[in-house]
């Protein structure tokens, strides 16, 4: 008996070495992420570039204060398999109250991406107006730091970056999965990122609930509804619909851009 309780030991011990030495990796599955905007600080900012009418914003603000909640939270899924990704939303009551119709109060994309050929397909929606943007994917200066943050049962590194030449980006990302996405157009760190942070612009998202699964490749696939166009024609169409809201409009224009 002595015996085969020492035998069944010695296989334990094998067992639990060789998968120390074997470590599994996540390579295809889904991600749940919560985007949470702090929505007093986005109103301040984007009132705030239209400072000759205070006197209209400043009351107005307190206002809102008084009866909404401070923060959205809005929910989203990634899909991933074959180095390819999926970033859908989900449904939501739309949004009420002050500056309503700003792209951080909604959701507003779905974005597929083929992270082995560097393209990134986005139905993006733009007031009534639905578009289908090909582009190469997002390019962001990053450098990793030592920093780690556990995230849905992942331990993640900080890395820090640049995009849209001034927007500052705060990202954790997990080896664990050796998939170079993340949630909307956010990329190009070696592994998934499971959380991301704009700091200066009042939004963040980060991953709930991570599940590895096999995904069929095709069932990562890219949206197709929308008007076809490239990123430039995109941007056109963004300052087109808010040329004429002034400030106001001003500061929206980055909310359109993630």
């Amino acid at each position: 008996m002595k015996r085969k309780i020492f035998s069944i030991a010695v296989l334990l011990g094998f067992a639990t070495a060789a998968m120390a030495q074997h470590p599994h990796f996540t390579t295809s599955g889904t991600i749940e992420f919560e985007r949470k905007t702090n929505v007093f600080a986005m109103i301040k900012s984007i009132t705030d570039k239209d400072k000759e009418n205070d006197a209209v914003w400043v009351p107005a603000l307190e206002a809102y204060k008084k009866t909404y909640p401070q923060f959205r939270v809005l929910k989203s899924t990634l899909s991933f398999s074959d180095n390819k990704t999926l970033f859908t939303p989900v449904e939501s009551d739309p949004p009420t109250g002050l500056l309503s119709f700003a792209p951080l109060l909604t959701q507003n994309n779905t974005i597929y991406t083929d992270l082995n050929e560097h393209t990134c397909l986005g139905q993006r929606k733009i007031f009534e107006e639905t578009l289908l943007v090909k582009d190469s994917t997002r390019k962001i200066k990053w450098k990793i730091t030592d920093e780690t943050r556990e995230i849905a049962g992942y331990t993640c590194r900080r890395a820090n970056g640049i995009m849209l030449d001034s927007i500052y980006v705060v990202a954790f990302f997990t080896g664990k999965i050796p998939v170079p996405g993340g949630p909307e157009s956010f990329n190009g760190l070696p592994g998934m990122i499971l959380g991301v942070a704009l700091p200066h612009e009042n939004v963040s998202w980060f991953a709930t609930k991570v599940t590895d699964t096999s995904i069929p490749p095709n069932a990562v696939a890219a949206p197709k509804k929308g008007k076809p166009v490239d990123d430039k024609e995109y941007r056109k169409t963004v300052d087109d619909a808010l040329k004429d809201r002034g400030p106001i409009g001003t500061g929206l224009i980055k909310g359109f851009l993630f």
